[in-house]
């Protein structure tokens, strides 16, 4: 869907979207539910780890677009997939939740717990999208990302992982209506509350800060500095913010992946998209310090250093 599709819909163009977003297009999922694009990408990602179903011990799916209320999206996709030997389980944290998956995921190795995890990172954000309000429609896409945590000899692998969160911001990026507190009832007009909502000037305040917090914080805790870091993958929700992000470690852009202009933002599904674009264009190698980092709803932020 791009940015011409918008300017058919609402009061909006291409230039103030590209200018203020760095967006031009974002994928939509259409007759295709969150566990089916999870799938897509577990299977890309077993594949590419050669893993067989049976050796994944858990399941962590990050998602704040399940199949259902109840019962979570990951034990849809064991089910699917055939994962008759792994515990599953949801991570609602928004667009941080693929990095809050992937420190659950590291503890229970580092602890001796399981060898082997799946994390997925997965949104149809279009399905909680109000199409009327110019400020929030142009920003969300679908998409799904999936890695495979594992129990390895060597020195490479997760290094460094910190998560946070502020719930006094929760209004400033949230759903009102479609909870236990709001419950739909027959008298719900939906105005509009039932679907993404987001205060856009708070939020990129708190964003860029705790972006920076988060990144510096994962690379100090790992005895490394900014300039060591080979390449930060962050999360992609608006190139103004990813440009405040490198300007705080002192990292040139080029050092920074980027797929926003492709993508747009696709929540806890945009960290594990560019990480895998960003491996199968060769922008990994072998020893490279990456920095993982995401802020979304909740508030939530968090990040991770991994030694490819």
């Amino acid at each position: 869907m791009t940015n011409a599709d918008f300017e058919r819909i609402v009061d909006t163009s291409d230039e103030w979207i590209t200018t203020r977003t760095g967006i031009k297009e974002r994928r939509i999922a259409n007759g295709v539910a969150t566990s089916d694009m999870a799938v897509a990408a577990s299977r890309a990602a077993l594949d590419m780890a050669k893993v067989a179903n049976e050796d994944i011990e858990m399941v962590i799916l990050a998602t704040v677009t399940p199949d259902y209320r109840l019962p979570s999206a990951a034990c849809v996709v064991q089910e699917k997939m055939n994962f008759p030997n792994a515990a599953a389980f949801d991570v609602v944290a928004a667009c941080a939740g693929f990095i809050n998956g992937l420190s659950i995921a590291s503890s229970f190795i580092e602890n001796k717990n399981i060898k082997k995890a799946l994390v997925i990172g997965v949104e149809k954000l279009s399905a909680f999208t109000n199409y009327k309000d110019r400020n929030t429609c142009v920003l969300f896409g679908d998409a799904a990302g999936a890695v495979v945590v594992s129990a390895e000899d060597g020195d490479s692998g997760v290094l460094s992982t910190y998560i946070k969160s502020e719930g006094k911001y929760r209004t400033l990026l949230w759903a009102e209506v479609g909870g236990s507190l709001n419950p739909y009832t027959e008298s719900y007009d939906y105005d509009g509350r039932d679907k993404i909502m987001m205060n856009g000037s708070d939020v990129f305040k708190i964003a860029v800060k705790e972006m920076g917090n988060a990144a510096v914080k994962v690379i100090e805790n790992a005895g490394l500095k900014p300039s060591d870091i080979s390449l930060i993958v962050p999360h992609q929700a608006n190139i103004r913010i990813v440009e405040a992000l490198a300007k705080r470690l002192k990292l040139d852009m080029d050092r920074v992946f980027l797929n926003i202009e492709k993508y747009g933002n696709t929540s806890a599904a945009s960290v594990p998209l560019a990480l895998d674009q960003a491996n199968r264009t060769g922008r990994l190698k072998s020893g490279d310090y990456i920095v993982m980092v995401a802020f979304g709803g909740g508030l939530t932020w968090g990040a991770s250093l991994v030694k490819w």
